[in-house]
Order: structure tokens, then sequence, then C-alpha cells
């Protein structure tokens, strides 16, 4: 944490001093945690998902729908032994597993708390997808199941909403390790154990890179499952992306599903068109 290097932005902040890339410190800060049910079926289950939303981002798209935390505007700080006093309270609530929302920047302290406590249901590492190889082999041997966004092919679409003209480039060799390093396991309760899901929302006025992205995803198609997301909601601060202020068509999405269909992918989910909605943003605790 004196010089970090935990995303892919490699700021090298001494993070005890001085605020990263990622608009942290050297401190956990949190948002929410609670049994979450708006995952994919197989995540959050019957009881939900035991989701922690960590604030901060190495990535910080303009339309994040999770500004306030994406930007560390919000949050209440905890220790490590907090953190894992969270997980273990998450699994005496009847969590299906230990969901981590945006853990890049925090991994170093996720592992220390794991080290405290091991939950006995899986742990989910839900990610932007924007990693590090190195960060991610740590996390391997905590993490059960990987739930990275795949979010832009185009270097020209990445950069315009993100500022990292290689985010396909990063992404997709971190979601090859993932899938390469979690073979899908099934349990008898329908809920996944380990594995892989890779999320790709549909974003106005860019069908044409979500095709990419399903063409890239076929060559995994068979490892991994993929979620269609149609749930683009206008938030953030899209004020010079006029683009971005209006939710995706009915007519867009179809034409993404239409095209994965066409691809033979198998185990794959997609959204009812309603869930582009506020309401489904949490509500923050901190």
């Amino acid at each position: 944490m004196n010089n970090c290097t935990l995303c892919p932005n490699g700021c090298k902040i001494d993070k005890s001093k001085n605020i990263g890339s990622c608009g942290t410190d050297d401190k956990i800060r949190i948002a929410k945690f609670y049994l979450h049910q708006f995952e994919e079926p197989i995540i959050s289950g019957k009881n939900g998902s035991g989701t922690v939303f960590f604030c901060g981002c190495s990535l910080k798209c303009v339309f994040c729908q999770n500004y306030e935390l994406s930007r560390n505007e919000r949050g209440k700080e905890i220790s490590v032994k907090e953190l894992a006093d969270i997980f273990k309270q998450l699994e005496n609530d009847g969590a299906h597993n230990i969901n981590l929302v945006n853990p890049t920047h925090y991994s170093n302290k996720i592992i220390e708390a794991l080290e405290i406590y091991r939950p006995n249901i899986p742990v989910v590492y839900n990610t932007h997808g924007y990693e590090r190889l190195e960060i991610l082999e740590k996390m391997n041997a905590y993490v059960d199941v990987y739930l990275p966004d795949m979010k832009y092919f185009s270097p020209t679409i990445s950069t315009r909403y993100t500022g990292k003209e290689n985010y396909f480039k990063v992404a997709s060799r971190a979601i090859e390790f993932m899938v390469n390093s979690k073979p899908i396991i099934m349990g008898n309760d329908g809920l996944i154990k380990q594995g892989v899901i890779v999320r790709h929302l549909v974003l106005p006025q860019c069908t044409s890179d979500s095709k990419k992205i399903i063409d890239w995803f076929s060559n995994v198609k068979d490892k991994a499952f993929l979620n269609v997301m149609s749930q683009y909601t206008p938030f953030g601060k899209i004020d010079d992306f006029p683009e971005l202020k209006r939710k995706i068509t009915r007519r867009e999405y179809d034409a993404v599903m239409d095209y994965a269909m066409s691809k033979n992918i198998d185990q794959m989910f997609y959204q009812k068109f309603e869930s582009a909605d506020e309401k489904y943003i949490p509500k923050w605790d901190y």
C-alpha cells in the first residue's frame, strides 16, 4: 500500500498518506451490506446473496449507477476484523454466498479478512473486469465464483466513458484467467458453487460493440455463463454525453439478444426489459 499497484492504473501512490487513482486511501470503506435479491438466479437463490458494497473504483465509468460509491463520496470506514465479522454475519443470516462488489482496490484487505474468517459458502468476486493478473492470482485461492463485467470492446468507447483505452485488452486477459481457473460447479440446490458469470450491459447506440463482445465470449461459451443486461439507467455525470441520457430501446436489446442466440450460447441469462429502473439501485446505509 506504500506503492500501490493493486489495479491496472498502477498509480504507485502511498495510500497511507494520499488518495490513489481509485479514490481511496489505505482504509476500507463500505456503503452497505445485506442479503441482495437482484443478482442472477444462481447467485441470489431464495435467501439472497450476502453482498458487500465497497467504495471507490479503479475504472469509474461516467454513467455508474453506484456513482456516489465509485467516487467515494459516502461510506463507512471499517477495520479488517469488522469486515470478517460482516462475512460471518451474512453467512449466519442465511446468505447463499459472500458477494464482494467492486473489490479490486481492497483485494489485499479482503485477503486479510478471509484469513480471519473463511465462510463455509462461496466467495464471489464481483468486478468491472479491469484487473491485474498478478492480483487475481493472489485472490484465486480465496474466490469460488468470478462475476466480471465485460463492458467495452472498442478502445474508442472505453476511452470516452472511462479514460481507459486498454480496457478490453486488460479485461479479456483477466476473464480468460478466471474462466481457466474456475470450471463451473453447480450445487444440487441449483446455485453456482464455482465458476464464472460474465456480465455485459447493453448501452445506447452501442449494439455493434455488444455484438463484438458476444463474438469474443463465443470462444469460452462452454466454460462460463453470460448475462446480457438491459438495465442501463441514465445516472452519474453524463451532461457531456448526450447519447447516455436515455435508456436503451427494446429494439437495441432485442438486436443484441438475437445475435447472442445465433451464436448458440446456451449458458445465458437475460433481463426483463423493465429492469432499467432506479428502484433496483440499492439504498445506501452509510
